[in-house]
């Protein structure tokens, strides 16, 4: 195996998110446009009149673009369906990520490649075969086991099941991010207590709160030791990934279009990283501890290892909201940028930036640039801290840009 046989893709949900998938060696991107697709209610979409210029960033970087349209579509949005489509095919999308057979079958009908859903749970080789019809990528059911994604790519591969490109089938699986309670998404608590539809992009998320487990008959409470009933802990496949392309997957998914640019950077560069690492044979515990612990700094709600391995049971979260080791701190904004020297000159308006601090940097073109402020100059004076109200300057890895702001990362 080599690495251009693996296709690694990000998750997207703004500028920044894509430069920063773009620096961090992913292969791919998926996103979101206005309505139809599974984040439709968060602030991570972009916009029809988007679609031009993310094209063009991904193409000068090599990257596939992958919008996903797929939510439930009723009779009134199939319209809306079809020019959000027609407008993908126009500006160069490489696929669309599908769920409703009426925008697999318009896709196709237009000439788009499909890219199938975990929403429609592919959870057998004669779903996938039927699937094939108008798939070139079926991303399979998140609830199967490695011996079962290992005994579909098999079949894949003795039947010589192909999609409409004439090649063989790929299997896209979830590789990292969060889980929801629900069999492949498919979840109706938000809609039963808030009217808001997850299988319509809206979830709000109230599986993630606190709940008691109580017993009306009896009044017993079962304990479940400050977990959180209905949220599971986050995907993270690095300690088996050698064991998940053993069995046939192609495209590792990040799950993470509402996260911003620094965990797509940090978990796409440590996938990127495992990967080549099986290509050349250095893949050992003592990295995937590392690789791990580099991941545990940015959003998380803990870790398992999903259903891949044939547990049973879900794990739990045993908190609300991020276990991160690291959390961002709002220090100020670029003002300035020598390129000659490599400095950026911050405004500190927020927070007070300390030498040695470690920092992160976020902009729409920027992406997100990580490094250590290590010597913070005011009026030209090295300064063991600069206050805020003042302006200061500091070395940065790489070019930031105006209006870019910049964080401290501190302990969580």
């Amino acid at each position: 195996m080599k690495r251009n046989d693996i296709e690694i893709m990000a998750p997207v949900g703004s500028f920044a998110s894509l430069q920063a998938a773009v620096d961090a060696g992913a292969d791919a991107i998926y996103f979101g446009v206005e309505q139809l697709n599974m984040r439709a209610r968060s602030s991570v979409n972009f916009t029809l009149d988007d679609l031009a210029q993310i094209v063009s960033i991904a193409r000068q970087h090599r990257l596939k673009t992958y919008l996903t349209v797929n939510t439930i579509i009723y009779d009134t949005e199939l319209q809306q369906m079809r020019q959000v489509i027609d407008r993908a095919k126009r500006e160069g999308v490489d696929a669309v990520i599908v769920s409703d057979q009426a925008a697999i079958l318009y896709a196709r009908e237009v000439g788009m490649e499909v890219h199938i859903s975990t929403q429609l749970n592919v959870s057998n080789i004669e779903t996938l075969r039927f699937y094939a019809q108008w798939a070139d990528v079926v991303v399979l059911a998140r609830e199967l086991s490695l011996e079962q994604v290992t005994r579909i790519h098999e079949r894949i591969e003795a039947e010589q099941i192909r999609g409409p490109k004439g090649e063989l089938v790929k299997i896209e699986m979830f590789a990292h991010g969060a889980l929801c309670m629900a069999i492949s998404g498919k979840c109706y608590l938000s809609l039963h207590e808030t009217g808001c539809s997850a299988n319509r992009g809206a979830c709000r998320q109230i599986c993630r709160h606190s709940y008691t487990l109580r017993d009306r008959e009896t009044d017993e409470e079962i304990a479940v030791e400050g977990r959180y009933l209905l949220s599971p802990k986050d995907l993270c496949t690095l300690p088996f990934l050698d064991r998940m392309l053993a069995a046939g997957v192609r495209v590792l998914k990040i799950e993470g279009r509402a996260r911003p640019a620094e965990y797509v950077k940090r978990v796409c560069s440590c996938y990127d990283e495992a990967v080549r690492a099986i290509a050349d044979g250095t893949f050992t515990a003592d990295r995937i501890e590392q690789w791990t612990e580099r991941l545990r700094t940015v959003f998380n709600r803990d870790f398992w290892g999903g259903y891949y391995l044939g547990s049973p049971v879900v794990e739990l979260s045993a908190a609300y909201g991020s276990s991160a080791t690291r959390r961002k701190v709002y220090v100020g904004k670029v003002t300035n940028y020598f390129s000659r020297i490599g400095v950026a000159e911050i405004w500190v308006e927020a927070a007070p930036l300390e030498k040695g601090a470690e920092i992160v940097v976020i902009g729409h073109t920027t992406g997100a640039v990580e490094g250590f402020a290590e010597e913070v100059y005011v009026a030209d004076r090295s300064v063991p801290v600069a206050s805020q109200g003042v302006a200061c300057s500091l070395k940065v890895p790489t070019a930031v840009r105006r209006g870019d702001k910049l964080y401290k990362l501190v302990e969580a």
